[in-house]
């Protein structure tokens, strides 16, 4: 009994010592003695002092700890030779921008001669990467920890074996859980242990990765000798299942692909055609200029750029309504001074619209030289969503889609909901009667086709973001929108929306079959068989003046 009171009073003593301000400062006193001298070794000259200073930097409970040796790994750690200290170095033009290793106080800019790089062996680099990826499987960040997992993969031995078996015990985030889970189902691979390798091949058989791919088919392969890389009859097996599995994955994958790409060309297929649809539906007008009223978008936004250059974001959403207000003022004044004469005489029109075409191209030219003129994306549309390895799509055709859906749900709002779209309409389906009711058709038409002039500008400005803007620009996508426009029914919007995805879908379908080109002349034959049965297109517009 004493010596049991006894245990329990040294205990609690023990625990005050623990919690007292003086053992904590203490503690805080030798953590920060080992810091220095782990920083102090790293500026040593010796790599087994460098080993030792990473097994310190590891061990020690300071947060700059890891900022340290990332930069070592990265190579931005360098040695500041008038002060001989460690410092962190972002390159720059005209040197290095540097902080203090030890505080994180900014130092300012150096030239390069002035820092001597800290170096390391190839043993001290795979030393550090499992010291780092030790260290940052226990962030709070989960994508910080899928880093940790994959640099422990790149140099994986027992030790990380066991770090990752123990994590995958408590971690809750799926991704996490994924990455542990096919780090360790590859490794496992490699075992003596039939059990073991059948237990990897059943865990891997779930995770569309290359390396699972490469691994499994190496199981099948064969030697010189023309003996199995794999012994094991079972093993060999159920990669062989495993392969099939993760193939039919693929093939889901390549189907997802191949729709989002045609998707997203067909949302391009429809912002050039919609403003057409309009004008040629509403006015009868074969308006041959459309593609040069798209290229004025393109070029509204290249000019936008220019004078916002730090601000590639707010210059693109800014484009968005110049452009529309110039292409709209172009149209008007395009109908106004020639097509507004040429009313009844569809050939005249074509070919003043074509003259009116090579005018705004020479303009340009004269203006912005011959030359294409490359238009940056934000960072927000740059770059792509990668999926997994074998399915990735692109932000930019991902935002151009989405943005296409809006251009066409406030351009539907537009003719429903206001009096310009009420008249449209009227005009659209009876022009003699809407103009005997008092609706001033000759405005109605200039309005209609500066709209479908304006509408042809914002589609500009999302070619802008997929492609070079050129003189030539609007001249790709002419007949690809009057396709659009007659396959879907003159005229009419749903079915404009409806013809440019299908159209956008069949084209990608076909591409890997019969090649771009091919596939462009196989989607117009299609057209003009399909026109012949159904003169009117997908969706006809309805109205006495269409019934005539």
């Amino acid at each position: 009994m004493k010596s049991s009171f006894f245990r329990r009073c040294c205990e609690l003593i023990g625990l005050l010592i623990i919690l007292s301000p003086g053992f904590a400062q203490g503690q805080d006193v030798a953590a920060n003695t080992i810091f220095a001298q782990a920083l102090a070794k790293l500026n040593g000259t010796s790599m087994q002092e460098r080993g030792m200073a990473i097994e310190q930097l590891a061990a020690v409970k300071e947060p700059r700890a890891l900022l340290i040796l990332q930069a070592l790994l990265d190579g931005r750690l360098y040695q500041l030779k008038a002060e001989n200290k460690l410092v962190i170095g972002e390159e720059v033009d005209a040197g290095y921008q540097l902080s203090d290793a030890d505080t994180g106080q900014t130092l300012g800019l150096v030239e390069r001669d002035a820092t001597q790089k800290v170096t390391m062996n190839n043993s001290l680099r795979v030393a550090l990467r499992k010291t780092i990826g030790r260290l940052e499987l226990n962030a709070t960040d989960a994508k910080v920890r899928i880093h940790a997992v994959h640099a422990i993969a790149k140099a994986i031995d027992t030790e990380g074996i066991a770090l990752l078996g123990e994590r995958l015990v408590i971690e809750q985030d799926k991704s996490v859980q994924d990455e542990i889970k096919l780090t360790l189902g590859l490794e496992q691979l490699n075992s003596s242990d039939k059990a073991a390798r059948l237990a990897a091949i059943a865990l891997l058989k779930d995770h569309a990765s290359q390396d699972v791919v490469n691994r499994l088919n190496e199981l099948q392969e064969k030697d010189a000798a023309g003996n199995f890389l794999e012994a094991d009859a079972d093993v060999r097996n159920q990669a062989k299942a495993a392969l099939a599995k993760i193939n039919a994955s693929l093939q889901v994958y390549a189907a997802i692909e191949t729709l989002f790409f045609g998707l997203s060309l067909g949302a391009v297929l429809v912002l050039a055609a919609i403003g057409l649809a309009i004008t040629f539906g509403v006015m009868g007008v074969i308006n041959m200029a459309h593609g040069e009223l798209m290229m004025l978008g393109a070029y509204t936004t290249y000019v936008m750029q220019q004078l916002l250059p730090d601000y590639l974001g707010l210059s693109l959403f800014l484009a968005i309504p110049a452009a529309f207000v110039i292409s709209a003022l172009a149209g008007i004044a395009i109908e106004r001074c020639i097509i507004r004469f040429l009313y009844g005489r569809p050939l005249e029109t074509l070919l003043a619209t074509f003259g009116v075409s090579l005018f705004l191209q020479q303009a340009v030219r004269s203006i912005f030289t011959p030359l294409n003129r490359s238009v940056a994306s934000p960072t927000w549309m740059s770059g792509t969503w990668q999926i997994n390895d074998f399915l990735s799509l692109t932000w930019n055709r991902f935002y151009i889609l989405i943005f296409c859906l809006l251009v066409f749900a406030l351009l539907l709002q537009i003719l429903k909901r206001t009096r310009l779209g009420l008249e449209v309409r009227a005009v659209a389906q009876n022009r003699n009667m809407a103009k005997a009711m008092g609706i001033p058709t000759a405005r109605v038409d200039a309005m209609t086709f500066g709209l479908g002039s304006g509408i042809a500008g914002v589609a500009g400005v999302a070619l802008s973001q997929i492609t070079n803007v050129g003189p030539n620009l609007g001249q790709a996508y002419i007949v690809d929108s009057f396709m659009v426009v007659v396959f879907g029914g003159v005229g009419n919007l749903w079915g404009t929306l409806l013809a440019g995805f299908s159209l956008g879908i069949a084209n990608k379908l076909l591409e890997p079959m019969a090649g771009a080109v091919l596939a462009k002349i196989v989607v117009l034959v299609f057209i003009i068989l399909f026109i012949q049965k159904r003169p009117r297109g997908l969706f006809p517009q309805k109205g006495r003046a269409a019934e005539g």
